[in-house]
């Protein structure tokens, strides 16, 4: 797609003659009918230059001014070597850009690529599902498939419905298979930060504890919904944790138990009679489906929940789920990187880029705000998804000496126009940056010139 328009598209403001047959250009009769040929050759001469001139008027008439954008924009001086940033109209034309072919890390923006992968091949609406099974000696198994919102609520729902088929439950055995139990994250700290919680299976509460210590030495649990169990007290004093949100393992194994545990309590609190202990196992053909669990929230919503709290967890929760999906479990990150690389390929058709888990929690994840641009204009359906503040809807990044936003800035004449900034260094101002972007937006928007691809794009869709 070229940048300028072929003229053949424009009506011209003035007549040529063409009364000779075989003249390409032609002189009005009225000047004369044969001419000799000197005046013919200047008479020639000087329709030719009158008609360049006039094109050339065409020219500056129709020319975007935003090829100029680059020399003009206030805001570039805040781009250094390590950063990138570029701003494009919603048909993916740039209008902005510096360093923007460069690789850089792209923190948790990464989230929007993984949202991308996900709801491509579960859709909107899809739901988790966990499993519970009787087996011949009287236990209850559960099975779970990853659900990244597995929390306090749904497990008492889950326990009513349990308790009403009836009883006793003899062992609760935990089927967490569909997952691998080894999952090392990239970049994760192994802090008691919520944002370094490990992933598994079998999952409840975001594998978090909200809690507070009490002036008696005791906890109290700050979610009304969540009680108090003593497998978690004994967690938080082996653990040593501070009052407030807090990662409780780093073992997927023992998240799971809590899983086990904390639906123990919930069923003997529905009226259910529970005579064993919490156990691992698997199910088996024999075993007889009683109960399946379909998540409170859709994909939709989970992905929605996962870009506004920018949960890692939650991220490569779903970032594993869609490999296990499409490669069989149990689900790895490798897996993981290896659907997503798919659909990359096939639905974007970048080539330099490296993703190595799915939540932006790793270095090593490599992104350029041109492959940024081609994953935004393929999110556009589900941009509503995004946080929202003054006409920019946006997902952050940031870690240790990084910085990133990517998503959209909406204007009212020019519609969704997708951009991205990448600090990578110390220092930076993003906000000033956001307000540049959208106050040049604003002027290039008013002046109604018509836009020019400054970087022709050969990796997406239609170009």
């Amino acid at each position: 797609m070229t940048s300028i328009t072929k003229f053949s598209q424009f009506t011209l403001p003035f007549t040529i003659h063409t009364d000779h047959p075989g003249d390409q250009v032609g002189i009005p009769k009225n000047l004369t009918t044969e001419p000799k040929p000197f005046i013919k050759h200047v008479g020639k001469k000087w329709v030719s230059l009158l008609c360049a001139f006039l094109l050339c008027q065409i020219l500056i008439l129709f020319y975007p001014h935003g090829v100029k954008a680059k020399k003009w924009l206030p805001c570039e001086q805040q781009i250094k070597a390590t950063d990138s940033f570029l701003l494009a109209t919603p048909e993916g034309r740039v209008l902005f850009e510096k360093n923007a072919h460069e690789q850089r890390v792209p923190a948790s923006t990464l989230k929007v690529l993984t949202s991308l992968a996900v709801l491509d091949h579960f859709g909107t609406s899809y739901r988790f599902k966990t499993e519970f099974y009787m087996d011949k000696g009287g236990n209850l198994k559960i099975k779970g498939y990853g659900d990244p919102i597995l929390i306090s609520e749904a497990l008492n729902q889950i326990a009513e419905i349990l308790a009403r088929k009836g009883g006793p439950f003899r062992n609760i055995i935990l089927d967490d298979t569909y997952f691998d139990r080894e999952i090392m994250v990239p970049g994760c700290d192994n802090t008691t930060n919520p944002y370094d919680a490990p992933i598994g299976a079998l999952c409840a509460n975001f594998n978090t504890v909200a809690f507070r210590r009490k002036k008696s030495g005791g906890f109290h649990s700050t979610e009304t919904q969540t009680p108090m169990i003593p497998f978690m007290v004994r967690q938080i004093r082996s653990q040593g944790l501070r009052s407030g949100r807090r990662t409780f393992t780093h073992d997927s194994k023992v998240a799971a138990l809590y899983v086990g545990e904390l639906l123990r309590y919930l069923l003997k609190k529905s009226g259910a009679q529970v005579t064993g202990s919490v156990q691992f196992g698997s199910v088996s053909r024999e075993d007889t489906l009683i109960f399946t669990y379909q998540s409170l929230f859709p994909m939709e919503a989970v992905v929605q929940k996962m870009l506004h709290s920018s949960s890692n967890f939650m991220a490569n929760q779903i970032f594993v789920a869609l490999g296990a999906a499409i490669y069989g479990p149990p689900g790895t990150l490798e897996k993981g990187v290896r659907a997503t690389r798919a659909y990359i390929k096939r639905e974007l058709g970048l080539t330099h880029y490296r993703i190595v888990e799915g939540s932006g929690l790793s270095r090593k994840n490599h992104l350029s705000a041109y492959d940024m641009l081609a994953i935004l204009e393929k999110f556009k359906p589900y941009r509503d998804l995004l946080k929202s503040q003054n006409d920019v809807l946006y997902k952050t990044g940031s870690l240790r000496g990084i910085r990133a936003r990517a998503g959209y800035i909406e204007s009212q004449v020019l519609g969704p126009c997708c951009f991205a900034v990448f600090f990578n260094r110390k220092g930076s101002n993003m906000s000033a940056i956001i307000r540049c972007l959208k106050s040049a937006l604003e002027k290039a928007a008013s002046a109604q010139t018509g836009m020019i691809n400054l970087h022709p794009r050969r990796d997406l869709p239609g170009s």
